[in-house]
């Protein structure tokens, strides 16, 4: 998470804010890599005030997602919190859209079926993640957050997955891991 102001002080209330919001996006896409929001005062009008203008960089496996547009004319954006609103807003919608997009496309291998695979290896702590072996033996990795229905915990080497692959900076990653039962079903997650 990067925050930056421009044209105005660091505000730790607004950034605070911005954090809040933030850490919503991944209820709405779990493959979050990075995100850069730029809180900016661009200019003052002398008949609409300082009008705040906010862009959102999210960074996915599949690339980048940006949110960011001139104020509107109504001086709705006078109030800094309502220019964050309405960009976080804008943004759940486009990951929303891109979650559905990307998971009609990356849930089918060439073959037309989910890819299969184990997990090889666990690293447990906040910034969970984990191996798995493909069938045709490569390795790839998988960040926690990828791991559907908050599974992470339950997760064992040599658990049998399904996974979505995608190519990250440093090789294949696992966008989406469901752990899968002995018949190559879904695990219905247990009740918390």
């Amino acid at each position: 998470m990067q925050i930056s102001f421009r044209g105005f002080s660091h505000s730790d209330a607004v950034a605070d804010a911005i954090r809040r919001r933030a850490e919503k996006l991944d209820q709405f896409y779990n493959s979050v890599i990075s995100c850069r929001v730029m809180v900016e005062a661009p200019h003052r009008s002398h008949s609409r005030g300082n009008l705040f203008h906010v862009r959102i960089d999210l960074k996915v496996p599949e690339g980048e997602l940006v949110v960011g547009r001139d104020p509107p004319a109504d001086g709705s954006h006078k109030d800094v919190y309502v220019s964050i609103r309405d960009a976080f807003d804008a943004m759940e919608r486009r990951l929303k859209d891109h979650g559905r997009r990307h998971r009609v496309r990356v849930h089918l291998n060439g073959r037309g079926a989910a890819a299969h695979g184990r997990v090889i290896r666990l690293i447990e702590g906040p910034e969970g993640y984990g191996f798995l072996r493909t069938e045709d033996g490569r390795e790839v990795y998988f960040h926690g957050n990828s791991v559907l229905n908050g599974a992470f915990g339950r997760l064992r080497v040599g658990t049998e997955v399904r996974f979505a692959e995608t190519q990250g900076e440093e090789g294949a990653q696992a966008t989406t891991v469901e752990p899968v039962g002995r018949d190559g079903r879904h695990v219905v997650p247990r009740a918390s």
